[in-house]
């Protein structure tokens, strides 16, 4: 990422009905912009809204063309970015799957402690590790696991939320 390049986490509220993701998803590949993660849920069952958080890298200029876009979309209830709103909570979980025995398990179980991942998963071969953290935190887990027998990576992506009492 260059200087000029932000990384930018936005919440956008949504009706929970079939092609929105679609519409989303569209508006960033059809103008080349990155999606860097992506998760959706639905959140309000009576009103039908789901809540769709992005992460994107771009400039400025970029982040606030993404915005305005995004704001355009039908049906598209509100569109904030909470990277530029204030403070505000991110995580991601992920599942990581280390294979090996010897010195090499207990190394692994070793970091696991430290980073307070969770064996969620065990074999006489293998770990099935439960992770939750900033997608820093997750990426330098990764990056230890692999020279002791890392074998696989399921991700969430990130979920935001404000904080304080203001609803998105």
């Amino acid at each position: 990422m260059d200087k000029m390049t932000e990384r930018h986490t936005i919440g956008v509220l949504v009706d929970n009905e079939a092609g929105v993701l679609a519409r989303v998803v569209g508006l960033f590949s059809g103008r080349g912009y990155n999606i860097d993660s992506l998760t959706v849920a639905e959140v309000d069952q009576n009103d039908h809204q789901s809540r769709i958080t992005i992460v994107t890298t771009g400039t400025p200029q970029v982040i606030e063309q993404i915005k305005a876009q995004l704001g355009r979309l039908v049906p598209i209830h509100g569109v904030t970015d909470l990277t530029v709103e204030g403070p505000h909570v991110e995580r991601e979980m992920a599942l990581i799957k280390v294979a090996g025995g010897g010195e090499t398990r207990v190394e692994s179980l070793r970091i696991a402690d430290i980073f307070r991942a969770r064996v969620v998963d065990s074999t006489i071969n293998s770990f099935v590790f439960e992770i939750t953290g900033s997608t820093d935190k997750i990426n330098s887990f990764v990056g230890l696991m692999r020279p002791l027998g890392l074998v696989d990576v399921s991700r969430t992506g990130v979920v935001a939320i404000s904080r304080g009492d203001k609803p998105m």
